[in-house]
């Protein structure tokens, strides 16, 4: 596994060796930002961390999200009405990682990375207390202009790369090179949400993916039951849920925290086959 240049082991690798160590699948778990507001953002991770879940990738909510589907599109607009900047955004980063054990994952657009500046977003993320940075709609073609890798090795952070099953041989080759703690394979072309079934080619995707990259595979978009991990297990390292914890938040406005939390454990500590 890398790591950053000159530093210790970035916290996404520690995890995924006591995953490895642990022979289960990882999970990590998607939340937007002030949604339902700040407040319960910070308890929910909190109770999904002692929960059982190994990241948290936390969204910065936007206006026009490209891969996102209609809960968290949803999630996005709410928060978004609900006053959530930038800066609250970076402030909720520092506050969870304070409570929480597991590595923080930012995922955001670009446009505002972009807005904030890069070398000081990048910055202030890794001071605040991310260990890694999802930006979907950064392309590795864009990196020469727009330096954004760059940035966020300079300052400690792991760019997680995403890909598709239509990325070709020669995208994977491109984005394996350098790639950091794990890759994000998206489990179908298109955008979030919660389906019944996952992809029926999903393991021969997944096979043509670990040929070229030599990090853990990560499977996001429309995992949302213990059957699903079951059957990713032993073809993906991690699983990462999304849309179905959102419409948890959605069901349960007054209990949501204790049906979330029962939710992780209900999908957690699945051993790889």
């Amino acid at each position: 596994m890398n790591q950053s240049e000159g530093s210790t082991m970035n916290d996404i690798d520690k995890k995924l060796v006591v995953i490895r160590n642990d022979n289960r699948v990882g999970i990590m778990a998607h939340l937007v930002a002030g949604y339902p507001s700040m407040k319960k953002t910070e308890s929910i991770a909190k109770t999904m961390a002692n929960a059982g879940v190994d990241f948290l990738e936390l969204q910065m909510p936007f206006s026009d999200p490209i891969a996102d589907g209609p809960a968290i599109m949803n999630a996005c607009s709410r928060s978004l009405a609900g006053g959530t900047k930038i800066t609250e955004f970076m402030k909720s980063i520092k506050s969870i990682s304070k409570n929480v054990s597991v590595p923080l994952i930012i995922m955001a657009y670009y446009n505002n990375v972009f807005k904030y500046g890069v070398d000081v977003f990048c910055s202030d993320a890794k001071y605040f207390g991310a260990s890694g940075l999802i930006v979907p709609d950064m392309p590795i073609d864009e990196e020469q202009s727009e330096h954004f890798m760059g940035n966020a090795k300079k300052h400690g952070l792991y760019t997680i790369r995403v890909i598709s099953p239509v990325s070709t041989h020669e995208r994977l080759k491109k984005n394996a090179k350098g790639a950091e703690g794990f890759v994000y394979c998206t489990s179908r072309q298109g955008i979030t949400g919660v389906h019944k079934e996952l992809n029926n080619n999903i393991e021969g995707y997944l096979k043509r993916v670990r040929k070229e990259f030599k990090i853990p595979l990560a499977v996001g978009f429309g995992i949302s039951r213990k059957e699903h991990v079951r059957t990713l297990a032993g073809h993906a390292d991690v699983v990462v849920i999304g849309s179905a914890i959102l419409n948890i938040i959605n069901k349960h406005p007054r209990n949501e925290e204790k049906n979330v939390g029962r939710f992780i454990k209900s999908i957690s500590g699945i051993k790889v086959h």
